[in-house]
């Protein structure tokens, strides 16, 4: 069997006197989609930061694509990437000026070729001309997706990857994501609120509570084990701590 794509480690991360991340561990098999869930405050933002090394953790490690994101990172930040609609980029800089910058940061050649490829491939070739700041919110998370795209990565960490979209938007990017998986051999981590949206696109998902992990599974698996109808319904369930099951099984 392959070596997991990311490898978590009784991974911590304070700040003060407050663990936001707490002695957590878990693998993400190469080529699955998975998901980190919590609510607001439980940890998947930290969570992400440390896989990509813009924080050190407090306790721990993480290990992507078999390097230590510690001491290692730069071995494989050009494999990896990273999209979330709360990360902007440059407001006076044209779409097309934006992911030139980015391509090149990565070493992405033949540039102009590539971001052809993507404004194909998302729709975004009418807004390459347009200033980043005169977008709307979801085509700012289309570009967001184009850019983390760029250099073709390994894994892909996504936050909130259809926010701000409308429904037939976001079914949309869904469905491309998977054929995204399905053609390249790529390792996706998504953080979201959107339940429907992890049941489809997910083999597996990691439950957060207070920085701790607290259940795992395939999310059919979880609805069965909490004998709720939807992921939904499981995901209140542990937020607002009404059920004990998931203290037993992690």
């Amino acid at each position: 069997m392959s070596r997991p794509a990311i490898e978590v480690e009784h991974l911590g991360r304070r700040f003060g006197q407050v663990w936001a991340v707490d002695d957590i561990s878990f693998t993400v098999p190469a080529g699955s989609i998975c998901a980190l869930l919590g609510g607001n405050g439980a940890g998947k933002t930290t969570t992400l930061s440390m896989m990509l090394g813009l924080l050190l953790p407090s306790a721990g490690s993480v290990r992507v694509l078999a390097e230590d994101m510690c001491r290692h990172r730069y071995r494989v930040l050009g494999r990896m990437n990273f999209s979330s609609p709360y990360v902007d980029l440059p407001q006076r800089l044209t779409v097309e000026e934006n992911l030139r910058v980015y391509a090149r940061l990565y070493g992405v050649r033949p540039v102009g070729s590539r971001i052809g490829e993507l404004a194909r491939a998302l729709e975004i070739g009418p807004l390459l001309k347009r200033h980043h700041r005169t977008l709307s919110a979801g085509q700012r998370t289309r570009v967001a997706l184009a850019k983390a795209l760029l250099n073709r990565p390994e894994v892909l960490l996504l936050d909130e990857p259809t926010a701000s979209l409308d429904p037939d938007s976001a079914d949309w990017i869904r469905g491309w994501l998977q054929d995204y998986r399905r053609d390249s051999g790529a390792t996706l981590l998504l953080a979201s609120h959107n339940m429907p949206e992890v049941e489809r696109l997910c083999d597996q998902v990691f439950m957060l509570r207070r920085g701790r992990l607290v259940d795992r599974g395939t999310p059919a698996e979880l609805v069965a084990r909490y004998g709720r109808s939807t992921l939904e319904e499981v995901f209140l369930d542990i937020a607002r701590e009404r059920s004990a099951a998931a203290e037993q099984h992690t």
